[in-house]
């Protein structure tokens, strides 16, 4: 779990009152809206465009402490988290993952250059006990012949191999380019959807491994082409998966599978967690105003305060809490990663092959001896 005491020492009284409040409350919420983690049974998958984390490029920031608190505990709802528009600059995360503590760790790629890469990264971060790197990771060059008009992705998607008890999964997180919504803008977005899907479709079937294939796709809607250009390849997406932006009207985000011999198997529950039922709600919008430091964008008193204004209670619950949290919710899915009894099961049964006494995930034998 996340580490606290720097609330008590670092925190001024109200900022600490506050922040310890808040975290009470969204730790109800995670324990009401996500599974509970389990050592041995499932495994707990999410992706998150945190938005611009964290280079206050824009503006609207910078991110208060207490909102890396806030996603710090989010984060450490699941088991491992691939997280959008990290920027250049790691110092967020870098504080996100002393909160978390030493048994955290990420993987990230370097920033991406260019005007559509935005200079972001790629992140992994996800828990030691849990989930092992297995020394595989790489960005996704598409061959020559394979290329979006001539173009690689506009930011690069980035994979790594993992595994989680007796599951392992190559996993790769995306950040689409947006464009536009209709015209060739449009079109670049489903290309680059469709390149990814069917790069990684061909991986998983010439490997006959398990590919998780997650972020944030800029899809339109499940029966846009957008979608479609991401289903027609084979990979599945999980029942439950509402709309995951802030305003809970946009399907940006997605978490698909590709399975060898249904080696996905869910545990049963899926989603996409509303932190904003918790944190900076719209009741908090005057507590907030004075901690705003882009003051141009706030209607003021003669003295420089913040007034409760409807154009200033619309900048903080559209604009200024976004680049605190972010526009878009975290999605998730449980997995189950104990598959001892059908293993087992084959062992038993008459119709047994001494060919597949192999593990069926290719353990060997020192390696079990290592878990």
């Amino acid at each position: 779990m996340p580490f606290y005491f720097p609330i008590n020492n670092n925190f001024s009284l109200d900022e600490g009152y506050r922040s310890a409040n808040n975290l009470l409350n969204l730790r109800q919420q995670l324990r009401d809206d996500v599974p509970a983690r389990t050592m041995n049974d499932t495994i707990l998958v999410a992706t998150w465009n945190l938005r611009d984390f964290d280079s206050n490029k824009f503006g609207h920031g910078p991110r208060l402490k207490e909102s890396l608190f806030y996603i710090a505990e989010i984060i450490s709802a699941f088991d491992v988290v691939a997280i959008q528009e990290v920027n250049k600059d790691l110092s967020g995360l870098n504080i996100v993952m002393r909160i978390l503590g030493p048994d955290w760790d990420y993987i990230t790629t370097d920033n991406v250059e260019g005007t559509s890469g935005n200079s972001e990264r790629m992140t992994f971060v996800y828990d030691t006990r849990k989930v092992r790197f297995q020394k595989i990771a790489g960005e996704i060059v598409l061959p020559t012949n394979k290329t979006i008009g001539g173009q690689q992705f506009a930011r690069t998607p980035f994979m790594v191999a993992f595994q989680s008890g007796w599951f392992r999964f190559n996993i790769c997180t995306v950040h689409i380019y947006y464009g536009e919504d209709r015209g060739k803008l449009l079109q670049r977005r489903i290309a680059e959807i469709d390149a990814i899907a069917a790069f990684l479709s061909k991986r998983a079937d010439d490997e006959a491994a398990n590919y998780i294939l997650l972020g944030d796709f800029n899809i339109i809607s499940p029966k846009h082409q957008t979608m479609e250009a991401l289903q027609k390849h084979g990979f599945i997406i999980p029942e439950g998966l509402s709309p995951s932006n802030m305003l809970l009207d946009k399907y940006y985000d997605q978490i698909a599978f590709k399975a060898r011999d249904g080696q996905v198997k869910f545990g049963g529950h899926a989603g996409v967690f509303n932190l904003y039922k918790t944190l900076f709600t719209e009741g908090e919008c005057t507590e907030f105003y004075p901690l705003m430091k882009n003051r141009s964008q706030l209607e003021c008193a003669p003295d420089g305060s913040a007034l409760d204004t409807p154009k200033n209670k619309e900048y903080y619950l559209k604009v200024w809490r976004t680049f605190q949290m972010s526009d878009h919710l975290p999605m998730w899915v449980e997995l189950k990663i104990d598959f001892a009894d059908d293993y087992l099961r084959k062992i038993v049964t008459p119709s047994f092959d001494v060919e597949q006494t192999q593990h069926p995930l290719d353990f060997s034998m020192p390696e079990l001896g290592n878990r």
